[in-house]
């Protein structure tokens, strides 16, 4: 599987202009020339981009009663103050509120307050400081619905797109309330004419920021603070988790109250994982071409609030109410003993490529918050796929990035951060720099210190794996590719399949002082949210995404599958226990493995996606969890290693030399450069001998017997001689055996002495260990 090359992006789609609510008039509008430009089209997620169609335009959102009733003795321009510019966006301060806005190129920053009725007041930000435009406006609580309007030129030709007919939202809001429109009234320009300024005002298609009071009883929650040797990730989406959780209310199934119910962490805790890892969780906005085909956007990889937990997952709702419902998650997931991890997505927005719409940062000052065509500022420099890139070079983007990532850890609480597309976040002009300014801010912030930093190192530009600074762990896409093959029975991977069980020493090894990484930089994965399940990497092939609506054309071909002898759901038991055993095979591998193992949600269980590889439209039975489907035998599997994994240390060690590893042939002999070369080789023992779990001077050791071949190799014992150690007379202990992926393996209960044979199956594992 290669990495991802798009993403959903917010192109437009035309709809019949629904009409915008009155809103009061500015007494002058700036503009600027305006200027003709050619658009250009950015990728999908999916293989196609969407065409502009004609359809009915989306109901406005319905707007809520304010939570405080605003003094109107007199007018908000009269009642403005200086205020601060720092902390940016609008915090609740003494009586009031105090409003900070950055923007480079705006003439003047308006802040709209609205009512419940959603009529729309304006007051001009009286102050700047350096960029920063600023003001206090006393008598304004929590609960108040605002927005802002940002006037200065509009000259796409020079990547400057302010236009005051667009309501934006608040990078820096705690809470969105709404749902965004689909109109030509929420873009800036014109469809049929892209340097044209669009003077449709937005506002009734637009949703509000809100002001969040972030007050919170976190009563003795304490972070876990797993170690990475001890940490073991379960990457889950907060709605697919619980939404058919049949001992969830049902009032709470879909949402973060729901995720942190007794029935779905007493699960978690059970089988064995420590970190939670989250799909997007950040505010994003559905794409409007999907909506148009009866889908939606349900992975949440289009971002447009990176400070605020998106609204419809949260049980209180959209009106502040995520916020306190979000921490009390992290406070119950904490009490029981899990961490919380963000998949966060700084590298874009959902506000597209220059045909997209106007939300929020692209009309506040879009050439210091996105990276644009040096020579042509119409146009979107672009390694995401998704149209645009956030520009982290720019101390302006920069900051909101890394205010955010501050936010989630110090108000939040949340545990560590999974960086989609991280390679883009690097790139220093362009170019990917190990000494970006994104890369040197996070290693020197005091804040982030504790909490683990995961990089999905890649983008639609550069493949990074092993590239990131030694404080980072990656995704390790190798290990992927690489234990697929050898399971699925490629030639010529024996050697590739050892490194990535023995923790990626040939990508983050190195001599001692030779800058070289721990295994733990590793974060071994054989599946993730992005491809097939484990179920359906067993079960198919070919990927069969019809339901995207795509013709199948959308999502990895090249998926290193293999349906086992038929393509999907079969009657043939032969097929079915060899898919049973592959899936242990996989499970076994991953999580014996030295680095830290990410096992995607629902895969111990057996949860299908039919053989949809790309589900990121699916929020649907396809995605979400079937918990009357449960593999029970698989649950328990999954436990075993997790448990195993837990108790030996030499099988999760910290660094490279902690535990002794030798590479043997299936009759004892270490590996020799012949054995590595034979391509048809598929047998291999790796032979661990570490610290025991019991703090005791002496070793333990372990034996992973693995055969991926088509038939039965039978398997040596080495000697002790063999092992390194010195012979001992008989009687020494023997050999026990741990777990299998075969059901009939089986070892004498006195084990197997040094010299003796035992047969692994075709495509099986055997662990075997021995105490001295």
């Amino acid at each position: 599987m290669t990495p991802p090359t798009s993403r959903s992006s917010s192109a437009p789609s035309k709809a019949s202009e629904e009409t915008p609510e009155k809103t009061p008039e500015k007494t002058s509008e700036k503009t600027a020339p305006k200027t003709t430009e050619k658009s250009q089209r950015t990728s999908r997620r999916t293989s196609s981009s969407a065409a502009r169609s004609k359809g009915p335009a989306r109901q406005a959102p319905s707007r809520g009663p304010a939570r405080r009733t605003r003094s109107t003795s007199r007018p908000l321009a009269s009642r403005v103050e200086p205020g601060l510019p720092y902390p940016l966006g609008v915090t609740l301060r003494g009586d009031g509120i105090n409003i900070a806005l950055p923007s480079e190129t705006a003439e003047c920053v308006e802040l709209c307050l609205f009512d419940g009725s959603g009529r729309e007041e304006r007051v001009e930000l009286p102050e700047k400081s350096g960029h920063v435009f600023h003001g206090f406006l006393p008598g304004i609580g929590a609960g108040q619905r605002y927005g802002f309007r940002v006037h200065g030129a509009w000259d796409p030709a020079r990547g400057l797109r302010h236009n005051p007919h667009k309501l934006l939202l608040d990078p820096w809001a705690r809470a969105v309330e709404g749902a965004f429109g689909a109109g030509e009234e929420v873009f800036g320009h014109h469809w049929d004419d892209a340097g044209k300024l669009n003077e449709a005002d937005s506002a009734g298609s637009m949703p509000r920021s809100v002001v969040v009071d972030e007050s919170f009883d976190w009563g003795d929650d304490t972070p876990p603070r797993v170690p990475l040797h001890s940490t073991v990730v379960y990457e889950t989406h907060v709605k697919g988790l619980t939404h058919l959780h049949p001992d969830v209310p049902e009032e709470l199934r879909g949402t973060y109250a729901g995720l942190a119910h007794p029935a779905v962490t007493g699960y978690l805790r059970d089988l064995g994982v420590t970190s939670v890892e989250l799909l997007p969780v950040h505010q994003f906005v559905q794409d409007s071409h999907l909506e148009e085909k009866g889908l939606r956007n349900y992975w949440g990889y289009n971002s447009i609030g990176f400070l605020a937990p998106h609204g419809e997952y949260a049980a209180a709702g959209d009106g502040g109410g995520q916020v306190a419902e979000f921490k009390q998650m992290v406070k119950d997931l904490h009490a029981a003993g899990l961490e919380v991890i963000l998949d966060v997505v700084y590298n874009h927005t959902a506000e597209g490529n220059d045909q997209g719409p106007t939300f929020s940062l692209k009309g506040i000052d879009n050439g210091s918050f996105y990276r644009l065509v040096e020579g042509d500022e119409a146009h979107y420099f672009d390694t995401s796929g998704t149209g645009n890139s956030i520009n982290a070079s720019h101390p302006a983007a920069l900051g909101l990035v890394m205010d955010s990532l501050r936010y989630w850890v110090q108000e939040m609480h949340v545990d560590g951060f999974r960086f989609d597309l991280a390679t883009t976040l690097t790139r220093q002009g362009g170019e990917m720099d190990v000494h970006s300014a994104f890369l040197m801010m996070v290693s020197q912030d005091p804040v982030l210190a504790p909490v683990k930093m995961i990089a999905e190192p890649w983008d639609t530009a550069g493949y990074q794996v092993g590239g990131f600074p030694a404080r980072w762990s990656e995704w390790n896409g190798k290990f992927r590719d690489d234990v697929r093959d050898f399971w699925r029975g490629e030639p010529g991977v024996l050697g590739a399949f050892a490194h990535r069980v023995t923790g990626s020493g040939d990508i983050y090894g190195g001599a001692p002082g030779s800058g070289g990484r721990d295994p733990l930089c590793s974060v071994n994965f054989v599946t993730a949210h992005d491809g097939f399940t484990l179920h359906d990497l067993t079960s198919y092939d070919a990927k069969h995404n019809e339901a995207n609506g795509e013709d199948n054309n959308d999502g990895e071909s090249d998926n290193k599958s293999w349906g086992c002898g038929a393509e999907g759901p079969t009657d043939d038991a032969a097929i079915n226990e060899l898919r049973t055993r592959q899936r242990k095979n996989l499970l076994a591998t991953l999580l014996l493995s030295h680095g830290v193992p990410m096992v995607l949600g629902g895969d111990e269980m057996g949860r299908t996606q039919g053989g949809n590889n790309n589900a990121y439209c699916q929020d649907s039975e396809i995605s979400w969890f079937d918990w009357k489907a449960v593999d029970d035998d698989l649950v328990e599997f999954t436990k075993e290693l997790t448990a195993l994994r837990r108790e030996h240390p030499a099988l999760r060690p910290r660094h490279f030399g902690d535990v002794d590893v030798e590479m043997r042939r299936a009759d004892g002999p270490e590996m020799g450069d012949a054995d590595w070369a034979e391509p048809l080789n598929k047998a291999l023992t790796v032979h661990l001998t570490g610290p025991r779990s019991d703090g005791a001077d002496d070793v333990e050791e372990f034996m992973i017997m693995v055969n991926g071949s088509e038939g039965v190799v039978e398997f040596t014992v080495p000697t002790r001689t063999d092992s390194g150690t010195d012979p001992e007379a008989d009687g020494l202990p023997g050999w026990k055996l741990v777990l299998s992926t075969d059901p009939e393996q089986h070892v004498k209960k006195r084990g197997l002495a040094p010299g003796q044979q035992i047969l692994v199956r075709d495509r099986s594992l055997t662990l075997l260990h021995r105490v001295d």
